[in-house]
């Protein structure tokens, strides 16, 4: 039994979503002519109670396109010193939009309206790069999958309008917060400029983003997509998986939250574990006493258990559950962490 725990971007369609990938009616999307990408769109939208939606081939795309939208070269976006947008999506920033971020030290990826509000530049200050965008990423990867309070976005969005700012969130796990909060989808809509949600996490999709926002703005994100490259053809393909995946594999995700809160249960009991992050959904960050035992160490022993999980540098180490994470193999990795431990 082969356990995959590095992220939920590991998983493999399930049998009812290939049936729905098999029999889909497709056309050609560069074209807007594909009824499948048209039918996501349009769902993707109404969930979140905005105007329009565009399909990407990646989450980075949809946050790169995004932050072009809403910036100029020479300008700067705010975001937490953890944000996807500034560690994993390539220097994209910089390279597609001639943007600047500033860094926010924020509590496990998340800042507050009053970092925000103090990250501002005088906007007559011609010297300093002019501010124009806040990016928030919910649930915060890098942070170990929290969740943001709802009320301390309301005060960013406040922060926002004060000072003329655009608001843009990374919400690839976004499933994630909505299934464990209890939150409304359509709260977001009217909060944020532009969402961007991923299909090929937590949604178990084998490819596949959005980007939402008014209509105004994904007709002028198509235009970007296509300089980007993502203009895809037959992709109705994979937009029938993201409409499976949204009807089938959302409210699922509480078992994903369940399992990763028992894993970390496992490992608070272990003399090895040196700390264990707060755990709210599936993402389980944690670092090992290595006067006790190395990481390579304890990768090596999970391996020879058929058990991968990642190591993020610094000590720390990452577990994901996800769908195609079973409760037999759940059952199973729990025994040997206490076998390890």
């Amino acid at each position: 039994m082969e356990i995959n725990l590095i992220s939920d971007t590991v998983t493999r369609p399930t049998p009812g979503m290939l049936e729905a990938m098999m029999t889909a009616k497709v056309g050609d999307d560069v074209f807007k002519n594909d009824p499948s990408v048209n039918a996501l769109e349009a769902k993707v939208a109404d969930f979140f109670g905005m105007e329009a939606a565009l399909f990407f081939p990646s989450g980075s795309m949809a946050n790169q396109t995004a932050i072009k939208l809403h910036t100029q070269p020479g300008e700067q976006l705010i975001c937490d010193k953890y944000a996807h947008v500034y560690n994993y999506e390539g220097g994209g920033v910089s390279f597609n939009s001639g943007v600047s971020c500033k860094l926010v030290d924020g509590n496990r990826g998340m800042m507050t309206a009053t970092q925000v509000e103090q990250s501002i530049n005088p906007p007559d200050f011609y010297h300093s790069p002019l501010t124009s965008l806040v990016c928030i990423e919910n649930t915060t990867n890098k942070g170990g999958g929290a969740c943001w309070d709802f009320e301390e976005l309301k005060k960013i969005r406040a922060v926002c309008d004060k000072n003329h700012l655009k608001y843009h969130l990374d919400g690839a796990r976004l499933w994630n917060a909505l299934v464990a909060k209890k939150e409304d989808p359509k709260a977001y809509g009217k909060l944020f400029d532009s969402i961007s949600v991923c299909f090929s996490k937590g949604l178990g999709c084998p490819v596949g983003s959005a980007l939402v926002g008014d209509k105004k703005m994904m007709d002028s994100a198509l235009r970007i997509r296509k300089v980007l490259g993502g203009g895809m053809r037959q992709s109705g393909f994979l937009a029938s998986a993201a409409i499976y995946a949204m009807d089938n594999h959302i409210d699922r995700l509480a078992e994903d939250h369940r399992r990763a809160a028992e894993i970390g249960e496992v490992l608070n009991t272990l003399d090895i574990i040196q700390k264990v992050e707060p755990i709210e959904t599936n993402i389980i960050i944690f670092e090992l006493d290595e006067s006790k035992m190395l990481a390579s160490d304890f990768l090596n022993k999970l391996e020879e258990n058929s058990i991968s999980i990642i190591g993020m540098g610094q000590g720390k180490l990452r577990i994901v559950t996800h769908l195609d994470y079973t409760q037999e193999m759940h059952v199973y990795f729990l025994k040997v962490l206490q076998s390890i431990g």
